[in-house]
This record gives structure tokens, sequence and C-alpha cells, in this order.
């Protein structure tokens, strides 16, 4: 997942990859292998360095999960995943909002604790779903004003959409009693990806 999410800014080699995310290069040329073999990457060139090839990729595009596809992953795939992503989403946030990312008076965050029914979250799922096409809509008319030679101002911007069955905080402050020494997760909901 770092390695797409890096790869969606710019291009990059394995051997940057390992620099950048503090891998091993064999881990990293084995993850860059699997994803440009399952089509999320592209080669966008080679180069020579010291009588070997460098290969330069790119993210194709974001990789979405389908509501049918998520229902089929394993439960201990699904944790991975999420925690992989709410690592990533807390690094670039907190790295953006410390460089001043959250400085303009436009910009927006918010963490809102709701109670619904199965009617209503449904409705918030279509709603998140629906903000994240118009987003991407937003995205490819910049795209095109930029083609079609208009100078435009680009700004790096991140938008995280999340809906999940949240434990109130009230109960994560409270001491756990039981086997589990933590607060378990129902991650199997359907979510807004």
């Amino acid at each position: 997942m770092r390695i797409l999410a890096i790869l969606e800014e710019r291009e990059a080699s394995p051997l940057e990859l390992s620099r950048l995310l503090r891998a091993e290069l064999g881990v990293i040329s084995y993850h860059v292998r699997k994803l440009n073999a399952l089509g999320f990457l592209r080669l966008e060139r080679e180069t020579r360095v010291r009588g070997a090839i460098q290969r330069h990729y790119r993210a194709v595009e974001r990789p979405r999960v389908s509501d049918a596809a998520w229902a089929r992953t394993p439960p201990v795939v699904k944790q991975a995943l999420v925690q992989a992503t709410i690592q990533q989403i807390t690094e670039y946030a907190a790295t953006s909002a410390a460089a001043g990312g959250l400085d303009p008076a436009d910009s927006h965050a918010t963490r809102t604790a709701l109670r619904l029914d199965r009617q209503g979250w449904e409705r918030v799922s279509r709603l998140l779903r629906n903000v994240l096409e118009e987003i991407t809509v937003l995205e490819e008319e910049t795209r095109a004003r930029e083609a079609a030679g208009e100078t435009v101002e680009l700004e790096d911007v991140g938008v995280v959409l999340m809906l999940f069955k949240a434990v109130p905080l009230s109960r994560v402050a409270e001491p756990q009693t039981g086997e589990h020494s933590s607060p378990t997760h129902d991650l199997s909901a359907p979510s807004a990806h």
C-alpha cells in the first residue's frame, strides 16, 4: 500500500522506493514485481546504472476494492489492510499538518461520532461514495484544463473518507476485562472504500 501511495504521486524505481521506505531492496523489488504483474503499475522508463537496468514505475490508477471482493476477503487480510491504511493516513495527515497543510481557512478535519440504524448507515455509505466520485471528476477536470494549456496552479491535496463501526471513545478508555486486553473492532461490516 505504501509503494502504491508513492507511485500514485510520482514514478520511482525499486531502489528509490527502498530508500524512501527504509526497507530492503529485495523485499521492495518482490512487491513491485507483484504489483506490476497484477496490473497496478506501469513501466515508465528504464535507465542503465553501472551495467544494470533500473526500471522506474508509476501507479496505473487508484486501486479500489468492490463491496463483493471485500465481503470475500478473509478477516485477517482485512485487518492487515485496514491497519496499513490507517497507519498511512496517520503519517500522511500528521506530516501534512506539521507542514501547514491544515492552515488554510477552507481546510477541513472532523471526527464525528454518530448512532445510526441500518438505513442511516447505508445512506452515509452512499453519500461517501458519491463524494469520492465527485472528487475524482474534479481531479479529471483539473487535468483537462492543464492539458488544454490553461495556466493552473496545482496543489497536492489529501482527502480521507472513512465509515466504520466505532468503539465509543468512552469505552476505549475503560479497563478491559476478559481475555482481550484491547477492544475488538468489527471490520467485516460494509464500508466506504
